[in-house]
C-alpha cells in the first residue's frame, strides 16, 4: 500500500497581511515521488456513493456526489495541507499586492477538453460571475469582500476588495472552482445555468463527463489533454464511474464483492476493524478538518432563549457517543469551533458542555418552563439529519434519549440527504445535526456560520459583539491580534451557544488491494477521491 500525501507546502503565512504572500511552484509535469509514474492504461475505476448527483454546475454544487464529480472536471486554484494551510494546485503564486487588491499567478499548461487555453481571463471571469450572479454556496458565500477580478496577463488575476480581508484570497482559491467562460457566458447566468451536458461537457480536468445514468451511475472518461498536476502528465485509469447505492451498508458489500474498487463516504466507526482485516480491502486514514454539530435555529421562538440552547447543550452525553458510537475515534474540541488542529487557534480554556440534566431543568425552569407531572417541559424540538449519514443517525438517537432525562422532548426526522440539505436552507427545522467536512479557515468559518447572511449560518443568529470581533480579525494584519479576536468570538459562541460542537475525528475510506497510488488529502470532500489522487491510482502490478 503506497497512499501519498501531496505536499506542495505553500508558505504563505495564514492569518497574517502579507504583501508578497507567495507558495512554491506546483509539482511539474513529472511530478513527485520516487520510480516512474504509472502507465497510462484502459482501467476502470469504479467508486461508491450513497448520494445522487443533483447539479453539474460547481459554482452552485449541493450533494457530495456534484462536488466529487465536477471536480474532475473543473480544477481549483488551490489546494489544501493536513493542518488548513493552503497549497499549489492551478494556482502556483498568492497573495496580497496592498491591503485591498490581491492576485493569484496560475500555470501555462492547462487547457480545456475542447483544445481551448485555460487562462487568467477564466479565473477573472468565474470570479466576476459568481460576485454578480450569486449563485447559492459556500463560493460566492466567501465572495462579501470582493468587488472585482482582472487578467492583467495571460497568467494573472488581480483581484480587487471593497475592504481589507486577510483571508479572501486563499478561501476562494481553494474553494471555487474554475469554469470554462466561453462555455458558461453564452448560457447566462451562473446561478441559473444547469451545465447538464445537452452539448457535452468541457473539462479541464483528468476526466469528463460522458454517461449518465441519473440515479445509478456517472461514467467519466479520460480527457486526451494533459492533465499537469499527475506524474507523467497523463491520468492512469481510463475511466471513473461513480456508482449510486441506497446506503453505507449495501456500498460495503459493494465493496466486498469486488463491484466497487472505492467507498467515496468516510466509513462508519463500527466497521473500520472489520475492513482492516478483511482480505483484499485496504482502509486509508484520512485527516479530519471538519467537525459534527447540532445547531438550534433562533427563529424559533423558545429556541431564542439563550437558557434553551445551553439547556439542550447540556442534554446531550457527549463522552457516550464518542465511545459508542464513533468506537472511540472522535475526540472532544472542548464544545469549541476553533478545532484542536487548528493549533495556533485553538484556546483550552473552553471546555465541553457538561452533561448534566438537573442542570438543563434548571436553565428550562430560568426559562419560563414548568413541567408537568410526568416531569417533561412544553416543547418539543424537530431534529433534522441525513438518513445517509448512519454515525449521526445513531447519535441523534442518543441525544433524543438523553434529553428526555432532562425533560425535554425531542422528535427526529431523519431525511433522504437532498431532501435534507433543501431543508435546510429553508429553515425549516430546529435543530439541524450534521457534519462540516471543512473549516480550516476561522475568519472565514465564523463569517459564513455565524454572521447575518451566512451561506451556512443554521442558528440564523445576528449579534453584533460576534460581528464586530470577526469583522476586526478579518482586516487585522497581526497574527497574534487575529488569534485574541477569535477566540473571543469562539468564547462567545461556546457562551451563547450559537453552535454546539459535539467532536472532530480523523476519517477512514476503504479501497480494494488491487488498486494503489491513491493522493490522502484531508476530509472526506477530498480524502483519497480528489482530481489528484483517481487520476494517480493505479492498479496493482501483477493482479
Amino acid at each position: 500500500m503506497k497512499l501519498r500525501r501531496l505536499s506542495l507546502a505553500a508558505t504563505a503565512a495564514a492569518g497574517a497581511l502579507a504583501l508578497a504572500a507567495c507558495a512554491p511552484q506546483a509539482p511539474s509535469s513529472d511530478g513527485e515521488g520516487s520510480g516512474a509514474p504509472a502507465e497510462a492504461g484502459d482501467d476502470t475505476l469504479t467508486i461508491a456513493t450513497t448520494t445522487d448527483v443533483v447539479n453539474y454546475n460547481p459554482l452552485i454544487g449541493n450533494s457530495r456526489s456534484d462536488y466529487w464529480v465536477t471536480n474532475l472536471m473543473y480544477p481549483h486554484l488551490l489546494s489544501i495541507a493536513d493542518d488548513g494551510s493552503k497549497e499549489a494546485s492551478l494556482a502556483t503564486d498568492w497573495g496580497y499586492v496592498d491591503e485591498t487588491t490581491g492576485f493569484y499567478e496560475i500555470r501555462d499548461d492547462f487547457t480545456w477538453s475542447d483544445g481551448e487555453p485555460l487562462t487568467a481571463d477564466d479565473v477573472a471571469w468565474t470570479l466576476n460571475a459568481v460576485k454578480q450572479d450569486a449563485p447559492a454556496g459556500t463560493f460566492y458565500g466567501q465572495m462579501g469582500h470582493v468587488e472585482s477580478a482582472e487578467a492583467v496577463s495571460p497568467t494573472r488575476v488581480e483581484v480587487t476588495l471593497t475592504e481589507p480581508d486577510t483571508s479572501v484570497i486563499e478561501e476562494i482559491g481553494f474553494w471555487g472552482n474554475i469554469v470554462p467562460q466561453h462555455v458558461f457566458e453564452p448560457a447566462g447566468s451562473v446561478a441559473e445555468f444547469a451545465n447538464d451536458g445537452e452539448d457535452g461537457w468541457v473539462s479541464a480536468g483528468p476526466y469528463v463527463l460522458t454517461d449518465v445514468q441519473a440515479g445509478q451511475s456517472y461514467t467519466l472518461e479520460r480527457t486526451e489533454e494533459p492533465y499537469p498536476l499527475v506524474e507523467g502528465g497523463t491520468p492512469v485509469p481510463a475511466r471513473v464511474v461513480y456508482r449510486v447505492y441506497p446506503d453505507v451498508n449495501t456500498e460495503i458489500l459493494a465493496q466486498q464483492s469486488g463491484e466497487v474498487d472505492v467507498i467515496a463516504n468516510a466509513l462508519p466507526p463500527a466497521q473500520v476493524e472489520q475492513l482492516r482485516s478483511t482480505e483484499g480491502i485496504e482502509v486509508a486514514e484520512v485527516p479530519g478538518l471538519g467537525y459534527a454539530h447540532m445547531v438550534y435555529n433562533m427563529d424559533q421562538p423558545d429556541l431564542a432563549k439563550t437558557e434553551v440552547r445551553q439547556a439542550l447543550a447540556h442534554a446531550a452525553d457527549y463522552e457516550t457517543i464518542r465511545e459508542v458510537v464513533l468506537q472511540g475515534q472522535a475526540v472532544s474540541t472542548g464544545s469549541s469551533p476553533l478545532m484542536p488542529v487548528l493549533s495556533q487557534y485553538h484556546d483550552d480554556s473552553l471546555t465541553e458542555y457538561e452533561f448534566d440534566p438537573e442542570l438543563s431543568r434548571s436553565l428550562m425552569e430560568d426559562a419560563g418552563y414548568e413541567a408537568d407531572a410526568d416531569g417533561m417541559f412544553p416543547v418539543t424540538f424537530r431534529l433534522l439529519y441525513s438518513l445517509q449519514d448512519s454515525v449521526t443517525s445513531q447519535w441523534a438517537q442518543l441525544v433524543k434519549d438523553s434529553a428526555a432525562e432532562a425533560g425535554i422532548a425531542i422528535e427526529l426526522e431523519g431525511l433522504e440527504r437532498n431532501t435534507y440539505l433543501a431543508r435546510t436552507d429553508e429553515g425549516d427545522y430546529d435543530i439541524y445535526a450534521g457534519n462540516f467536512a471543512i473549516m480550516d479557515d476561522p475568519v472565514t468559518n465564523f463569517t459564513l456560520s455565524y454572521l447575518p447572511g451566512g451561506a451556512i449560518n443554521y442558528t440564523h443568529v445576528d449579534d453584533p459583539e460576534l460581528n464586530d470581533l470577526v469583522a476586526q480579525a478579518a482586516v487585522t494584519a497581526d497574527p497574534d491580534e487575529k488569534v485574541a479576536l477569535m477566540q473571543e468570538a469562539a468564547a462567545l459562541v461556546h457562551e451563547q451557544v450559537y453552535d454546539n460542537i459535539m467532536y472532530t475525528q480523523n476519517l477512514y475510506m476503504a479501497y480494494s488491494s488491487d488498486w494503489d497510488g491513491f493522493v490522502v488529502k484531508p476530509s472526506e470532500l477530498l480524502s483519497i477521491v480528489s482530481a489528484q489522487s483517481i487520476a494517480s491510482a493505479h492498479r496493482v502490478s501483477g493482479e
